[in-house]
């Protein structure tokens, strides 16, 4: 898992308040961070789409699927029809929550975990070999992906206003997500909060 951040609004707050007081005869005022606060604690949303932030995210296609499905952002993702994948990501086994089905719990035995990662490497260099062959044989990357697993790694591009990145992380942050989604979520987040502290603050969020 790799989270960087690839681009954001020059001054994002600064432009986020800029716009907040279209109808002020006070735009250019310096201060902003009584506002942000204000416009949070009122649920005033729009002016937070007036600034964006793009992120480059590197995890498993299982994990990128659950992340694709935040409509409201842009994504670009590596493409296995036009590039050769090359590696993969293993995951610890935890067992399944019979109270709850979108949860796992981390107690297995140290016997079943180390069975998992050995199966996942297995089926993971069964796959890739059988992918490289394909390759070999003239069949095309787009039909060869087909021999792939949801573990191969992909990488995607996520921009997203910063309406919906708070959305998102107070979503995906929450312990309801899968640890391995989550864990992307808190990695952005404390990207967020290096570049947005005043937002951060009055979301309450720690810094």
């Amino acid at each position: 898992m790799y989270v960087n951040l690839i681009s954001i609004t020059p001054e994002a707050e600064k432009n986020i308040a800029y716009c907040a007081r279209v109808s002020s005869f006070h735009q250019d005022k310096p201060k902003y961070s009584k506002l942000i606060k204000y416009l949070i604690d009122h649920k005033h949303w729009s002016p937070f789409e007036m600034a964006t932030m793009t992120i480059e995210i590197v995890t498993s296609r299982a994990i990128a699927q659950q992340i694709l499905r935040h409509r409201s952002f842009s994504f670009q993702e590596f493409s296995q029809r036009y590039a050769a994948a090359t590696s993969f990501e293993t995951y610890p086994a935890r067992r399944q929550d019979i109270k709850n089905r979108q949860n796992s719990i981390d107690d297995m035995s140290e016997e079943d975990k180390q069975w998992f990662q050995e199966v996942q490497n297995e089926v993971q260099e069964q796959c890739e070999r059988l992918y490289n062959h394909a390759i070999k044989r003239g069949i095309a990357k787009e039909q060869a992906r087909f021999l792939l697993p949801l573990s191969t790694t992909t990488k995607l591009y996520m921009t997203g206003n910063i309406r919906s990145w708070i959305h998102y992380l107070e979503l995906r942050c929450d312990e309801d997500t899968q640890l391995e989604h989550r864990e992307i979520a808190q990695a952005i987040q404390s990207i967020f909060r290096e570049q947005f502290p005043e937002i951060t603050k009055a979301l309450g969020w720690s810094i």
